[in-house]
């Protein structure tokens, strides 16, 4: 399914509007991370442990749009945007991502 952050589709006309379609993805991190990340705030560099739950968040959202997209009988969705959160508490962190958009039928 054509999945864009565009308003439209180059080279395709909107025929219908289907409606806003969403997905989200809350991701536990567990100790070991949450400790590896922790000396990466002291030493510097990238957390490659929380980049990998990010990454996989986001496709668990736009995968659920997808299938939300796919029941309307959508061919695309455009104005994709995604949102990107941390939860956390003394003893938990939770990254969550949101992706909405519109999702439309292609001419």
């Amino acid at each position: 399914m054509i999945t864009t952050t565009t308003d439209s589709v180059e080279g395709r006309q909107i025929t219908a509007y289907l409606g806003i379609v969403s997905g989200d993805a809350v991701m536990g991190t567990n100790i070991f991370k949450d400790f590896f990340a922790g000396i990466r705030d002291i030493v510097g560099g990238r957390s490659g442990a929380y980049e990998k739950e990010l990454a996989k968040a986001k496709e668990f959202a736009l995968e659920d749009m997808r299938t939300q997209a796919r029941e309307l009988g959508a061919d695309a969705i455009v104005s994709v945007d995604l949102d990107y959160e941390s939860i956390a508490s003394d003893k938990t962190c939770m990254l969550m991502v949101s992706a909405n958009g519109t999702a439309v039928k292609l001419g």
